[in-house]
């Protein structure tokens, strides 16, 4: 583990009243140590070969890793201990994630692949004792697989507010009807959480709710696996495809709603707060492993006489990439420190900000070290192209960036008052109030 990880980094920029620590205590370190090793020799070199096993054979390759990891006490990190997890904090969890994300199925084998980490958030803070029993603990376990839906095809997926999706109460049971698209992993998954419009009389933020459809219930349709940059040829169940659902009159019990009527805005923060900051720490691992594959080039290949490592332009690259690798990290563990000491709703901005600039991070990186690798970059024969594919996902995802910007800018504009007249910094204005106070000083340097 490089040292700029786990070294501690405090009062940066200064922060009032607090200083940032970022630092692990030794019996941690030695645990991401493990991490770091594991996942080098034992994940990556697995994905060359991962379409050369069956769905079956694949889960069975897994399953002695995953056991490692349990038996090292890191599995479902994201929870707390009373939930199943290890209660290590959303700060040694994106230590953890700086180094998990640089394999692509390392989040499954450490129990914390997203939906399902988000949706078992989600119900551990909502859910009943009953919910918990059924889907909670199996779904924690890896025994089952789940979805989050709440992307519509006919309304803005920036203003959630818009969902048009209705669930209605007919005696005990929910009757719901509508149309959810880019529903990741909805064909595998043994149950949906669905967000629908309960009430469309309420204040804009109390209309929703959070339901859950069981795989199989009549009326729910699964119409198409989508095809996107990331996966432009779907295979319909593979993991990772984003479904397009229709619900039909869909019946389920009043028992599967999550939580209260009209609360589904509350619980949705709950799950995509600690959501977005494990993407960015995950983004951030991914182009650090982009890095790499940038240095080794430049010191691999040569042109004009001299090796790229020597060329101007290849240093700015890797300058420009050190240096926003570095911001990206400092962001994200900011936000997660930030998450662990005041809660998740303290650190919206700094989650915010980690989210929006990470995904800028994750593509630029991409792309210098696809540039440096030429025609080998652009072909298959390296992890690159799928990797600049799958960036462009990340300004979209868990709420486009364009609004985050617009929470960032909220937040900043709350500290600053707008004044009449001259701007506060005018100079005459302030000279003049200056030789006012300052005139005794300078009648005694006359």
């Amino acid at each position: 583990m490089k040292d700029y990880l786990t070294a501690n980094i405090k009062n940066i920029l200064g922060e009032a009243n607090m200083s940032w620590d970022f630092s692990t205590d030794p019996e941690f370190q030695k645990k991401l140590d493990w991490v770091k090793q594991f996942v080098d020799q034992e994940l990556i070199p697995l994905e060359v070969i991962q379409k050369d096993f069956s769905e079956q054979a694949w889960a069975e390759a897994l399953k002695p890793l995953k056991q490692q990891v349990k038996d090292r006490g890191l599995w479902a990190c994201h929870l707390e201990k009373e939930l199943g997890g290890q209660g290590m904090g959303q700060l040694n969890l994106a230590l953890m994630n700086l180094i998990t994300g640089r394999c692509v199925f390392a989040q499954e084998v450490f129990g914390n692949m997203a939906p399902d980490s988000g949706n078992s958030e989600l119900l551990a803070e909502g859910g009943t004792e009953e919910q918990k029993e059924k889907w909670l603990w199996p779904n924690l376990r890896g025994d089952i697989r789940s979805s989050f839906a709440i992307t519509e095809p006919w309304v803005a997926g920036t203003d959630p507010t818009q969902i048009q999706t209705t669930a209605t109460l007919d005696g005990d049971e929910w009757v719901i009807n509508g149309r959810k698209w880019m529903i990741t992993n909805a064909s595998r998954s043994d149950f949906i959480i669905f967000m629908v419009v309960t009430d469309a009389t309420a204040p804009a933020h109390r209309r929703c709710s959070m339901i859950i459809v069981e795989k199989d219930t009549p009326g729910m349709d699964i119409l198409r696996e989508i095809p996107t940059m990331h996966h432009p040829y779907t295979e319909y169940g593979a993991v990772g495809n984003h479904a397009e659902i229709i619900l039909d009159n869909v019946r389920v019990s009043k028992n599967n709603l999550i939580g209260e009527v009209g609360g589904g805005f509350a619980l949705s923060q709950v799950r995509l707060g600690p959501g977005r900051i494990h993407h960015a720490t995950r983004w951030v691992a991914e182009a650090e492993r982009a890095f790499d594959m940038l240095c080794e080039r430049a010191q691999s290949r040569h042109s004009f006489g001299k090796p790229y490592a020597k060329h101007q332009m290849i240093q700015e690259y890797i300058a420009e990439s050190r240096m926003d690798l570095d911001t990206a990290k400092l962001l994200t563990l900011k936000a997660a420190w930030t998450m662990d000491q005041l809660g998740n709703q303290a650190a919206r901005t700094e989650i915010a900000m980690a989210k929006v600039y990470n995904a800028r991070v994750l593509y630029n990186v991409v792309d210098r070290a696809l540039q440096v690798h030429g025609s080998l970059g652009y072909s298959c024969d390296m992890p690159l192209e799928m990797m600049y594919r799958s960036a462009r996902m990340a300004p979209l995802v868990d709420g486009a960036n364009e609004v985050h910007k617009v929470t960032i800018a909220k937040q900043c504009l709350k500290a600053y008052v707008g004044v009449e007249g001259w701007p506060s910094e005018h100079i005459p204005t302030r000279r003049e109030s200056s030789l006012e106070r300052f005139s005794h000083l300078l009648e005694v340097a006359g």
